[in-house]
């Protein structure tokens, strides 16, 4: 299993770029195996960390196009195996709140 309930404790605790390192190490994993889908829907989570943390630098424009990045790819949740799907639903679902929260996190 992946380091996904790391990952949602640094984006509960608003460790946005934190949470995209721990991430990024199995995304390279998954990539180097050839599993397409599960690198992409990795790419996803990491990419929706990065949207917030570009936000919060004041990259508006850099983090709009990142956070579609993660809207493309997150659906991928439906067709990768991976397992215990309800962690990485939750850290979708909280990235949401999160993003959608950002000004709040300033």
């Amino acid at each position: 299993m992946y380091k996904i309930d790391e990952f949602i404790s640094l984006v509960e605790n608003h460790n946005f770029i934190e949470a995209h390192v721990v991430l990024e190490h199995d995304w390279k994993s998954v990539k180097k195996s050839g599993d397409k889908q599960t690198a992409k829907f990795l790419q996803s989570l990491i990419s929706g960390t990065t949207a917030i943390a570009l936000y919060l630098k004041g990259r508006e424009d850099a983090s709009v196009k990142v956070w579609s990045t993660f809207l493309k790819y997150k659906d991928l949740i439906d067709e990768v195996n991976i397992e215990d799907k309800s962690k990485y639903k939750q850290a979708i679902d909280l990235l949401f709140e999160k993003y959608n929260k950002k000004k709040n996190l300033c």
